[in-house]
């Protein structure tokens, strides 16, 4: 292979000054030549890349090719329902609502309808008729212990920290919950002054970094915490254990990332890097947890306080919620996240194998606090993988109250799923600190789309509540969705989630499906002291 490039070039160079006997600028192809013969060389001899070895310079076709692959796949070859993680079908449905043009769909439904795991709302002839102009219904968050309860949108943002999105994408989110009347997640990242600056309403959400309200240890500290939870434009406060696209795994800012204002916000060391372990240091036990949650709800003067998980073990949310029973602390609300939440790095496995999907976690988290009389204090919030009125419909459905979306809200900011998301490379502004980037995301109108993005698909999801003639978003239930479960049989939710009675987990004949969790889980542990499986003779503990 050297001979032969020493060949080619020798070739080349003769070639190109033959050439210039006639025409004297083709010497300037040595401007060319020069680097790719040095290029060639250097592929040669370099003992990193086998393909480079044996076809230097042409062999770097192949990495090109990876780096247009997912643009080439998207705007050639996709069809309406291909696309991943949302499908070009939904990305279409989004960018039209946000910009306000036309989201009609012509010639039929594209979904094949005969596939397992169709699903639709059973419609009625007693259709009511939705007046858009009416005033979409509020959902009220706050227990008996809450005394600034908070009316939210059904549909909102869902977390994103600043540090994971651009300034101006934090500023556009914000200012287009401001003028939708909805709110705004900060993420873990704490609340930058993005967050602040428009005055939308605010769920500011505690990582196990405590990021905002942290002492030089990395511990909670309470006296930060006051600091920045008694602002007005602060409506909630959110305890995060675990979210969907990376349950029981901590995080980490590269020291790269850790700008003098990233640490100013997030009350860090700057330069340095930052681990975010994978559990809280603020309490060990559910027990704990509760207290924790009326600590702050104390120290925000009252406002509602929750938690959001992505359902692991079923048997540690039981725990949460005899913790609850035993302690009388209740949260205001409790957000799941399913396992298919996004985020912009996680390890693969995390992503397609750790985790509950939300349809069962959710109706899973909402039938166990219905068995043990809690679901009527506690609100439900839905997240993942959110984009529709319909998805909102089937979460809503299931038992959630509202629902968030936080790459829905991306996609109306103009983010165009080019995947860079985790390289600060990304092209919209969105997902990147580059500002020659970022300066290409304009807040005014991104703002604006975001809003008529959310106030078109709750409309959407409100319409077709009425098709089932109902008023309001609390009278959908389980048996109004069909899901195809073979080719065929179709069955109702509530026939595949079948709900029990309230507070049945308190007598002795509980549902033969929450034995195992009832069983394993204690109110002083988050993980079982002994673990009860299924055997030959039923339940037993196993080591």
């Amino acid at each position: 292979m050297e001979k032969k490039l020493k060949e080619i070039a020798i070739w080349t160079a003769i070639a190109i000054l033959v050439v210039s006997l006639f025409w004297l600028p083709a010497l300037w192809l040595f401007v060319l030549l020069i680097p790719l013969v040095a290029l060639g060389y250097s592929d040669y001899h370099q003992t990193s890349h086998s393909i480079l070895r044996n076809y230097p310079i042409v062999g770097h076709g192949r990495w090109i090719m990876e780096r247009l692959r997912p643009f080439v796949r998207q705007y050639f070859f996709e069809s309406e329902t291909d696309g991943k993680p949302i499908s070009r079908m939904f990305r279409s449905l989004i960018y039209q609502r946000a910009k306000g043009s036309l989201d009609s769909n012509p010639y039929g439904t594209k979904i094949d309808t005969q596939c397992v795991g169709y699903e639709w709302i059973g419609h009625s002839m007693a259709a009511k008729h939705h007046d858009s102009k009416s005033p979409a219904p509020r959902i009220m968050v706050g227990g008996p212990d809450c005394t600034q309860p908070y009316e939210a949108s059904f549909f909102n943002i869902s977390a994103m920290s600043f540090g994971a999105l651009s300034d101006n994408a934090i500023r556009a989110l914000n200012k287009g919950a401001s003028i939708g009347g909805f709110y705004h997640n900060t993420g873990e990242g704490s609340v930058s002054d993005y967050h602040l600056e428009n005055g939308g309403d605010i769920v500011w959400q505690i990582g196990t970094g405590y990021f905002g309200c942290r002492n030089e240890d990395g511990k909670f500290d309470p006296e930060a915490f006051q600091k920045i939870a008694q602002k007005d434009v602060i409506k909630m406060i959110e305890i995060k254990l675990s979210q969907g696209a990376k349950p029981g795994h901590g995080g980490l800012l590269p020291a790269d990332k850790n700008t003098n204002e990233i640490a100013r916000i997030r009350l860090v060391e700057p330069g340095t890097q930052v681990d975010s372990p994978p559990s809280h240091s603020a309490f060990d036990t559910p027990l704990e947890m509760m207290q924790f949650i009326k600590q702050l709800r104390e120290l925000s003067d009252g406002k509602p306080v929750g938690f959001k998980l992505c359902i692991g073990r079923a048997s540690e949310f039981v725990a949460v919620c005899k913790a609850m029973i035993e302690t009388g602390i209740k949260p205001d609300f409790i957000t799941v996240d399913g396992g298919e939440g996004g985020t912009g790095a996680a390890p693969l496995e995390f992503s397609n194998s750790v985790g509950m999907p939300l349809r069962e976690a959710l109706s899973f988290v909402c039938d166990v606090l219905v068995g043990f009389d809690l679901k009527k204090d506690i609100r439900v919030i839905a997240s993942g993988k959110t984009f529709s009125g319909f998805h909102l419909v089937k979460n809503l459905a299931l038992g959630a109250d509202m629902c968030n979306s936080a790459r829905g809200m991306m996609v109306a900011l103009g983010c165009v799923q080019s995947l860079e998301c985790n390289t600060n490379r990304c092209p919209t502004g969105i997902a990147t600190q580059d500002p020659k980037l970022t300066r290409g995301l304009v807040v005014p109108d991104k703002a604006e789309r975001v809003a008529r993005y959310h106030k078109a698909t709750v409309n959407s999801a409100l319409e077709i509540i009425a098709s089932a003639g109902l008023r309001d978003t609390s009278d959908l239930n389980r048996s109004h969705i069909f899901r195809r479960v073979s080719e065929t049989e179709v069955r109702r939710f509530d026939e595949i989630y079948a709900s029990p009675v309230a507070g049945s987990f308190f007598r002795e004949d509980t549902p033969t499906k929450f034995a195992q969790a009832l069983a394993e889980s204690c109110a002083e542990s988050f993980l079982p002291k002994n673990f009860v499986a299924e055997t030959d003779e039923g339940l037993k503990e196993v080591s």
